[in-house]
């Protein structure tokens, strides 16, 4: 089996990313996806000291496994997930881990073809296995990341701080941008869990994807030709002209040689970014009428989505600024939640919820409701397969 070699790096949620020089991402240079059932990607894990891999789909305390689903895991206390999150795949692999009792390292590789001096986005798809109301209190996942050169020397360290549990089994997208270093080579990657096993720690991950981040090309604006005004015409005698004589030095065109200067070597650093990707289809091929303008004050807004009604199986997917932090996440009474910052730096946010499917009870219908520093908002919205939904927030002046 031909081993995938992983590139990828530092992980931040959305909402804590802050604006630096614009970064526009071409198309996936690299999906880590963990493989299908028939066609599984392959990973040596033997040297993890507090993991052991199982081949079961409700893997125990200090396990893993790569599985396909879970269903009925620890008195249906696990969400019920009959497939990855890789879309369109058949029988798709996703990376389930049971946290150890200590906090340790769950997973590890090798890297390669990251080039020296070049700037990239990782980003990757986590959920909570552990459903909301457990009979105890549960630990919620608590993940470190650090990137390492073969002597370990460190390239980048990154936390995902907790990972709040759901209702309904959301996955959620983390993601930032980073740049190598000068004399950027082989690499190794590890994960680490920030917190004990026991009730709780149960969390599954897909879909690692790697592009490399492009600066936008400068525009450049020709002013137009200035309108001039013909000079009067002056009639002077004619003088004759005496030639010259000719010169005994001939002119020679003597080229000139650019030396370019050295750039210095850009050091290790991490360096988050705003985005600017490519507009998805299911925004692109679609009408995206707002439906509410909200103007705050500086601050961190808490977005919440509920079934609007009936539940009939809704299923949305939500998109901030064109980049998707919530995938097919059914709707139910209980909210799918998204925080979204609004500041200097981040003056203007748009967040558009794509219906999935239409349910039972078509359209697509929910109850949004915005809440910051004590002030809510209700918007109700609905959303088909031809049309979105948009909400624009503005900040306060």
């Amino acid at each position: 089996m031909k081993r995938v070699l992983l590139v990828f790096l530092l992980l931040f949620f959305i909402s804590k990313i802050s604006p630096a020089q614009d970064c526009i991402l071409k198309d996936t240079l690299l999906r880590v996806d963990f493989g299908t059932a028939a066609i599984p990607q392959g990973f040596n894990l033997n040297k993890l000291s507090e993991y052991r891999k199982i081949t079961g789909n409700c893997p125990d305390d200090g396990m893993y496994a790569f599985v396909t689903s879970t269903a009925n895991c620890y008195s249906d206390h696990w969400h019920t997930l009959s497939e990855d999150h890789t879309p369109g795949d058949f029988m798709g692999n996703m990376l389930i881990v049971n946290a150890s009792y200590r906090q340790s390292l769950f997973f590890y590789a090798n890297l390669a073809g990251l080039k020296p001096g070049k700037r990239y986005e990782l980003s990757t798809w986590l959920l909570n296995l552990c459903k909301q109301n457990n009979d105890c209190t549960a630990t919620l996942p608590d993940i470190t990341i650090v990137l390492e050169t073969i002597d370990g020397k460190q390239i980048a360290k990154f936390n995902t701080g907790s990972i709040d549990q759901t209702s309904s089994g959301v996955w959620r997208r983390f993601f930032s941008t980073f740049s190598t270093p000068a004399d950027m080579g082989i690499a190794s990657l590890k994960f680490y869990t920030n917190a004990p096993g026991g009730c709780g720690n149960d969390f599954a991950m897909d879909d690692i994807t790697f592009r490399e981040c492009y600066l936008p090309e400068p525009v450049v604006v020709t002013p137009p030709p200035k309108k001039t005004t013909p000079s009067p015409v002056v009639v002077r005698p004619a003088v004759k002209k005496i030639p010259e004589e000719k010169s005994l030095t001939k002119k020679t065109s003597v080229p000139v040689k650019v030396v370019p200067k050295d750039i210095p070597a850009q050091p290790a650093q991490i360096k988050a970014a705003a985005i600017r990707a490519e507009i998805p289809a299911a925004i692109r091929t679609r009408e995206n009428p707002v439906i509410k303008t909200i103007e705050s004050v500086p601050g961190t807004l808490l977005i919440e989505l509920y079934d609007n009604g009936t539940i009939d199986g809704d299923t949305v997917s939500i998109y901030l600024n064109n980049v998707l932090v919530v995938s097919r996440a059914g709707l139910s009474e209980k909210p799918i939640s998204v925080k979204v910052n609004i500041n200097k730096d981040l003056p203007h946010q748009e967040l558009i919820m794509v219906a999935e499917n239409l349910g039972s009870i078509p359209p697509n219908t929910s109850l949004m409701v915005v809440t910051s520093k004590g002030r809510r908002e209700e918007v109700f919205i609905s959303s088909t397969r031809q049309k979105n939904a948009k909400l624009v927030i503005e900040l306060k002046e």
